[in-house]
Order: structure tokens, then C-alpha cells, then sequence
């Protein structure tokens, strides 16, 4: 019998995910627009045998540019840059179902999945803001309730596209003169509430029958969606407490929705700040910390809460008549993580950006090597998680600390692989290729 393997993403985001990295004397601040400094970190992620690495994205500028690297280069592009230098590494893009056809977006994945020999996933977003509706000709951002109709919907549409080549389609008959049997390809004809598609896809069925399916929403809504199409997830909890109480519930409605639980990959995200003593860790925790600016992180909390920036007091605590989660549209489930987090530790404002600074609401964690290990056994054994999302605070420094000093302890201890089994995926992270539906969908 196999022994459990925990699964490794590496979430690749600029110069790291603690907001003031890209102020370090190290960081290269036009990394997020760089394609060499993708490049080396998705090799350094392949070398040390990541499942896959991952890149998110919004239709919209996502932060004040004032604070940070806020361009973002399309992600489905540059991972299709990135298969020309890794070979065996899964590659992950963001990409939104409210501001998507799932014609164009299905083509797109399954070109992915082609390109790099079954490595490509989609991390399955349905985008919250104002901001981003008006980019597409809304006067506001859909009620949250229609944007999970839509991507469920979207979803529908998509893996039929996906199964509208039979898997035996292709046969390249030179004799005979027939590339591929005409009677093995079908259209879709999807009438729906959201889209009118009628197909068949124009890129034959994928290395992976599709590409992997990952879901990062945490609300109601999110977990339902989960627990109906994501086969990793992607969350958020603060605390070991939390991640179990998160898992217990999401693997019980994969349950319910009548699949299996091991199917669904579970990765909570982790930033490890990372030193060779715990005073190292520390002292750059300390120093990251200090370069955060206050302005801008007070405006983007601001944000998330959807109050005016004004009624945010650096030396208080969190004002008490807060909109609730139920008064709004966008990003609920992160919204209540982060006022649950000031109110449980009666964190002043100053505090809550600070600790938001280094993870937006992950798991933030300092120390030396082997502690990150022990915090990431702990949670692998505990029922809080399947793997993590690997956010290092600094890049490339954190991911080469991670690879060069924390992956062998984990390997050392049975815990990850020491090399690939399989070339997909799929195969990485544990779950089968999906069979086809092409004989039961009920299409001319």
C-alpha cells in the first residue's frame, strides 16, 4: 500500500507575496513583467519535484500600483511560454467565468494541455469587484449568487466541449486517407440559462481529458461549487484549527455530491518566512514588516471591509458597525476570515495590515527550516490538509530556501516524492483522468 504523499504548489506572484518585497536590495522590481524570472522560479519548483506551479489573475488592476508590482502579464500566455523550459512541472492559470465564453477558454486550456503533454490546470475564479464589471460594460459586478449560476453553467458548457471528441477520434489514417472519424466528433447544442453554445470544440480531446480543475472560493456558494466540480482547492485559514475544520467540511460535501473525497485535493496556503536560525527568520520578518506602507495597505483593507478608508484608525482596533458578509457582493469568504482573525486576537489596524502584509489572510509562518517542515507535517496528519499552496514571502530567495532546505527534510521523513512517478498532472497530484461522456451526450 502506497503511502500518503503530500502535494507541493508553488503560487508564483513577483517578487514575492509579502507586499513590501519588491523593496528588499534583492528583489528585481519588473520581475512580475519578466519572463526569465518566471522562468528560473518554475525550474527551481520543478528541480525540487513540485506538483505544479500557479499563476492567479483578474480582469482588472488588482492592487494600487502605488503599492506594489500591480501589472500582471495573461497568465495562460506566459504558462505557454514557461512549457518550452520545464518538462514535467504542472502549470496552473486563473482565469474567470464571468469574463470568459467557455468556448474561447475551453479551446484555450485544452491548447494548453496539448502544448505541454497533459499540464495544465485552471484555477476557476468568478470575480469580485465593481471595478472589474465596469471593464466589461457593467455598471456593477454581478449579485454573487448569479456569478456561481453562471460558472456553474460555464463548467457544464466547458467539459462538454472537452468530451466532444471521443478519445478514439483521431486515428491519422495514412492509407485511407481519414485523419480523424467524422462520426467520433459531435456538436454540443447547449441551450442554457447564461450561454448558447453549439460545438464541437475545435482542438481534440486533451492528454488529460481536461485540464485539472481547481476552485479557490470559500463561501457557501464557493464550497458548493468545490464540492461539485474542483478536483484541488485552494484556501485560506489562518490556523490549524481552521484548515481542519475547513477540510472536514469540504471533503463531507464532496460526499454528499456523490464523489469521491480523495479526489479533491485540499492546499492551504502557507508563507514561510525562512531562516538558518529562528533570529534570522525573524529579523527579515521584522524587516519586511517595516517597509510596509501604511497608506496603502490601510486603502486596500478598506476595500475588502467596504467601508471609507477614513474610519480605519491605525491604533485601533476594527470599528464595531462593519458591513456583514450577507451586505456584500465580492470576496465575502475573505472578508469575514480577516475581521474573525481582528476580533479574535483584538488586533488594532496597525497589526491586521501587517499580518495581512505577508499573506492577505494565509498562514504566515518564521523559523528555521525544520520548524516549517514540523507546521506542515503537523497539518498533513491532522486532517487539515491535503498539500499546500507554497507562498513564499520573498522571491526567489523564499522558494530557493524552501526547495534547497525544507524539501529534503520532507522527503528524509517519507513525506514527498523524491521524483516524479508520472508526466501529467493528474498524475502529480493523485487523480485519474476523467472518463469521456462523448457516448452519452445527447447531441446529433
Amino acid at each position: 500500500m502506497m503511502t500518503r504523499q503530500l502535494h507541493l504548489n508553488l503560487f508564483l506572484h513577483d517578487t514575492g507575496h509579502h507586499e513590501a518585497s519588491w523593496r528588499l536590495p534583492e528583489s528585481d522590481p519588473y520581475a512580475n513583467l519578466s519572463l526569465p524570472a518566471h522562468q528560473r522560479l518554475a525550474r527551481i519548483a520543478e528541480d525540487a519535484k513540485f506538483d505544479s506551479v500557479f499563476l492567479a489573475d483578474s480582469p482588472v488592476l488588482w492592487s494600487d500600483p502605488g503599492r506594489r508590482p500591480a501589472g500582471k502579464l495573461e497568465p495562460t500566455l506566459l504558462l505557454a511560454a514557461l512549457i518550452a523550459t520545464t518538462s514535467r512541472i504542472g502549470l496552473i492559470a486563473t482565469a474567470s467565468t464571468s469574463y470568459n465564453e467557455p468556448y474561447n477558454l475551453a479551446r484555450r486550456f485544452a491548447s494548453l494541455d496539448h502544448l505541454s503533454g497533459g499540464r495544465a490546470g485552471w484555477n476557476i475564479v468568478t470575480t469580485a469587484g465593481a471595478d472589474a464589471a465596469r471593464n466589461f460594460g457593467l455598471d456593477d459586478q454581478p449579485l454573487h449568487v448569479d456569478r456561481y449560476a453562471r460558472a456553474d453553467e460555464f463548467l457544464s458548457v466547458s467539459t462538454k466541449l472537452w468530451d466532444s471528441w471521443a478519445d478514439d477520434a483521431v486515428i491519422a489514417d495514412k492509407a485511407s486517407g481519414v485523419h480523424a472519424r467524422s462520426d467520433r466528433v459531435r456538436r454540443v447544442d447547449h441551450h442554457g440559462a447564461y450561454f448558447r453554445v453549439d460545438g464541437p470544440l475545435n482542438v481534440p480531446r486533451s492528454p488529460q481529458a481536461h485540464p485539472l480543475l481547481v476552485q479557490a472560493g470559500s463561501s457557501e456558494d464557493g464550497k458548493e461549487f468545490a464540492a461539485k466540480w474542483a478536483e484541488a482547492v485552494f484556501t485560506a485559514q489562518p490556523t490549524l484549527a481552521e484548515s481542519q475544520a475547513f477540510y472536514a467540511d469540504l471533503k463531507r460535501r464532496v460526499v454528499a455530491a456523490g464523489r469521491n473525497p480523495d479526489h479533491v485535493v485540499i492546499l492551504p496556503g502557507i508563507v514561510p518566512v525562512i531562516g538558518d536560525t529562528l533570529a534570522e527568520a525573524r529579523e527579515l520578518d521584522a524587516e519586511l514588516d517595516r517597509l510596509i506602507g501604511p497608506e496603502h495597505a490601510v486603502r486596500t483593507l478598506a476595500q475588502i471591509l467596504r467601508v471609507d478608508a477614513d474610519t480605519l484608525d491605525l491604533d485601533k482596533p476594527l470599528p464595531a458597525d462593519l458591513p456583514s458578509e450577507d451586505e456584500i457582493e465580492g470576496a465575502k469568504s475573505r472578508r469575514t476570515l480577516i475581521v474573525d482573525w481582528a476580533r479574535r486576537e483584538n488586533l488594532t489596524v496597525r497589526e491586521l495590515i501587517g499580518k495581512l502584509g505577508g499573506g492577505r489572510g494565509h498562514r504566515t509562518f518564521t523559523g528555521t527550516p525544520v520548524q516549517v517542515a514540523d507546521t506542515i507535517q503537523e497539518y498533513f496528519e491532522s486532517g487539515a490538509a491535503d498539500g499546500f499552496n507554497i507562498m513564499p514571502a520573498v522571491l526567489p530567495s523564499g522558494i530557493e530556501a524552501f526547495a534547497t532546505k525544507v524539501v529534503p527534510i520532507l522527503q528524509e521523513r517519507g513525506l514527498f516524492r523524491t521524483d516524479y512517478a508520472g508526466t501529467t498532472l493528474r498524475d502529480h497530484y493523485g487523480l485519474p483522468r476523467p472518463a469521456s461522456s462523448f457516448d452519452l451526450i445527447g447531441v446529433r
